[in-house]
């Protein structure tokens, strides 16, 4: 992807490149922004195209930037968010700000893009309560929550119409509840800390993936957040997911990440003594807890 300022800063002309329009070298996806060659340009391209063909200073926001970072689908129509106040485009839906910090402003893909805090924003602008759920959770999973960050954005915002909806999404995340991904982080910490051996982490186990696995000893480990656990779904699931470990031969528990987090010593050494009796199964030693009290 090239812009016109771009082509002109390395020496061509218009004559020039209008001749490199017609010669099929250039191929003008937005106005004033060309593709390079051909026209199948990944999304990722059409996104750089979009933001070159607005001018410096231009970003990918809203929708469009929640599909770079991976927290919605491709949304279609592409939005850009403008310093000075834009002309409205047909190709294009275009934003205009006066809260933009720079800490707002981040690159991603290679493609100038609003940072994750200021995306949700923008996207609680626009989605319902359901979908926007679905996009935070999505960014916690990838870690991209930066809850402080998101803070800082939101006292500065003033009456962004998206602050009270990012504000009612978040409530959850304010709980004394560890996420995921911190979860697992202090899981494996603990198990370092503890000298024994590192499991598989979120591999896929008999048809179902697992937060923790020990495939010598076929024993794995489900690291439960309520976050992860409080719908009917996972109500029902999760017996029906620890019958066909059983089922194939694997032993499982279930920790949870408060435990974890306030007693990771005695879930050390309780998990050590569970690795040893698995190990003593496996060889078939009847006798593996002879002189122990």
């Amino acid at each position: 992807m090239v812009s016109h300022p771009q082509l002109e800063e390395l020496g061509y002309s218009a004559a020039a490149i209008g001749r490199a329009v017609r010669g099929g070298r250039l191929h003008l996806l937005h106005r004033g922004a060309y593709a390079v060659g051909h026209r199948a340009a990944a999304r990722q391209g059409l996104c750089l195209a979009a933001v070159l063909s607005c001018g410096a200073g231009a970003m990918l926001s809203h929708e469009s930037a929640a599909w770079l970072w991976g927290l919605i689908g491709w949304p279609g129509r592409l939005d850009v968010t403008v310093p000075p106040r834009g002309h409205r485009r047909p190709d294009l839906e275009i934003h205009h700000s006066t809260i933009l910090g720079e800490e707002d402003r981040t690159i991603s893909e290679g493609v100038p893009v609003t940072a994750v805090p200021r995306t949700l924003l923008d996207l609680a602008s626009r989605r319902q309560a359901r979908r926007l759920n679905q996009a935070v959770e999505r960014a916690e999973r990838l870690d991209l929550l930066d809850l402080g960050a998101i803070d800082g954005l939101l006292g500065r915002c003033g009456r962004h119409r998206g602050k009270r909806r990012l504000q009612k999404a978040l409530e959850i995340y304010r709980d004394p509840v560890v996420s995921r991904a911190r979860s697992e982080r202090l899981f494996l910490d603990l198990v370092k800390s503890a000298g024994l051996p590192r499991p598989a982490i979120n591999n896929f186990v008999a048809g179902h993936e697992i937060d923790a696995y020990w495939p010598e000893e076929r024993f794995a480990v489900e690291v439960d957040g309520w976050d992860a656990h409080r719908t009917r779904r996972a109500f029902e699931d999760d017996p029906l997911r620890l019958e066909k470990l059983k089922l194939a031969g694997i032993d499982s528990i279930r920790v949870t990440a408060r435990r974890i987090e306030r007693e990771p010593e005695a879930v050390a050494a309780s998990l050590g003594r569970l690795l040893e009796l698995r190990r003593s199964a496996l060889r078939g030693d009847t006798h593996a807890d002879s002189g122990r009290s």
